[in-house]
């Protein structure tokens, strides 16, 4: 059977900007055909299983012939495959989109289109830049600015162009800048006309020069603004001194900023969306992978099948309360095994993870780590108590220790593990050496120790700010030669960007 193509739009390079529509199409795509100006976090969406074939395209330099990539497309269709092309900004702007549907089409093989958000409105918009504005501009055109200026004759009718559309957009035009302003104010638009050249619109790393037509040529190449980038000319550009958002302090406080988060990649979501939320261009690079524990569960399942001998159950992590659960539940119990049992957990994260398996927290100290919790049990332990600490295998011995002194009957049974990750150590340490990163953050004493060993040494980081989740962690922090610039005050994901926020 022939298989399906959708050629999906994959928005103007914010990954958040794709639909949802074409997310669908991802998640059941068994081969992945995509462009250089597609975010690669798009592909998160598709399965780890899917082929994927990169047939990106820069400037005099293509990676597949369009011819080839039609009939890739072709090809994997036939094979019975579902092919997602994923396309910057929309298949039919500039993107070949018609071409490729129409080799399919040839072929008798069933397509769809998934439109995309262009970069024509998008990337303006993100600039505070509207295309259209009541009394300022009814019409706008989308112009391409890859025509060879060299060429006999041009498909450009400059002399209705210039002056006959309000707003004019030119896509991937920053190349043949000096060939079309000099159309433009050959064929009537005045050389004062607002412009402005915009670079990797939608993305944290978005650049915007103001200029005119007159003088944007020289601009750009004074400025060295480089592909991919846009050229708008229009009196809307002037509406950039009211609307500027994206790039405006107030607003993306972090815009500008490169923060690496080292935090294990099942868990760095949270703290990504959020810094991204302030404007921040967020690497992730895991120094961390979480794994079961080194006996297998041995000790943890053991625990578990005498529960009921507990009186106090103490997490540490959320980590903690999804592996303990998950064994739980594996033996076919649910939290009504805990019974009596009463339950502390060491911060406030924790206790919301807790909530979602219907156990409320009967202890969560005020200061968020083990000392904390020493406190908050003071008075509240039955002589001789039998405690039940599901943790990570690798873990400071100071809340056992000080409980067993306490007379306790202390459990420590570990619930996973935390190992280093596989990470591209030569790309980090390359960025790191070049200050392309602003911030490190650490969210535990194991991203510390793990990225040290990643990068070989702690010197990669001394001209870097670098901020740690707490004391524990800053204290690890200083133990492998780094001193943290921020240590968050509450020491919770959003404490740690709070404290980023101020300090910055």
């Amino acid at each position: 059977m022939a298989g399906m193509v959708y050629l999906v739009g994959a928005g103007p390079g914010d990954y958040r900007l794709i639909s949802l529509k074409a997310v669908d199409c991802l998640k059941v795509a068994d081969v992945v055909v995509y462009d250089r100006l597609a975010d690669d976090r798009i592909l998160q969406w598709a399965p780890d299983d899917a082929e994927y074939i990169y047939v990106g395209k820069a400037s005099s330099n293509h990676t597949m012939k369009q011819e080839d990539i039609n009939q890739l497309l072709v090809d994997k269709a036939k094979e019975g495959k579902c092919v997602v092309r994923l396309k910057g900004g929309d298949p039919f702007v500039f993107g070949r989109g018609g071409e490729e549907g129409g080799v399919l089409q040839e072929n008798g093989l069933p397509f769809e289109i998934v439109p995309g958000i262009t970069s024509a409105i998008s990337v303006p918009a993100y600039a505070g830049i509207p295309v259209t504005h009541r009394a300022v501009a009814t019409s706008f055109a989308v112009v391409t600015g890859h025509e060879d200026p060299t060429k006999g004759k041009s498909n450009m009718r400059w002399e209705h162009l210039a002056t006959g559309v309000d707003t004019l957009v030119f896509l991937m035009g920053v190349a043949n800048l000096p060939h079309i302003t000099k159309k433009l104010i050959e064929n009537g638009r005045p050389a004062d006309t607002p412009a402005a050249v915009i670079r990797w619109g939608t993305k944290p790393e978005q650049r915007v020069l103001m200029t005119t037509v007159g003088t944007a040529a020289e601009d750009v190449a004074k400025a060295n603004l480089k592909p991919p980038a846009i050229f708008i000319v229009g009196d809307v550009v002037n509406l950039r001194e009211k609307l500027q958002w994206f790039d405006e302090p107030k607003t993306h406080p972090l815009f500008g900023k490169t923060v690496l988060v080292t935090r294990a990649r099942s868990q760095a979501s949270k703290l990504t969306a959020r810094l991204e939320q302030l404007g921040a261009k967020v690497i992730e690079a895991p120094a961390i992978r979480i794994e079961e524990p080194a006996d297998h569960y041995e000790a943890l399942d053991a625990a578990i099948a005498k529960l009921n001998d507990y009186q106090w159950l103490i997490f540490t992590s959320a980590n903690g309360v999804d592996y303990f659960f998950a064994r739980l539940i594996k033996t076919g119990k649910d939290a009504r095994a805990l019974g009596y049992a009463k339950v502390a957990a060491i911060g406030s994260a924790t206790a919301a993870k807790l909530r979602e398996y219907g156990i409320i927290a009967d202890v969560v100290p005020r200061e968020f780590r083990a000392e904390g919790v020493l406190e908050a049990l003071k008075g509240k332990l039955p002589s001789h108590a039998k405690i039940l600490l599901p943790r990570a295998q690798e873990a400071r011995e100071i809340l056992p220790a000080k409980l067993r002194e306490q007379g306790a009957v202390v459990d420590v049974a570990p619930a996973y593990q935390t190992v280093a990750a596989e990470v591209d150590a030569e790309s980090l340490r390359e960025k790191l050496a070049a200050g392309e990163i602003d911030l490190v953050t650490f969210t535990s004493s194991s991203t510390v120790t793990n990225l040290v060993k990643i990068i070989g040494s702690a010197d990669a980081l001394k001209e870097i700010k670098t901020a740690a989740i707490g004391p524990v962690t800053a204290e690890t922090a200083k133990g492998n030669g780094i001193e943290p610039d921020i240590v968050a005050k509450e020491y919770t994901i959003d404490g740690l960007v709070e404290a980023i926020k101020e300090n910055i």
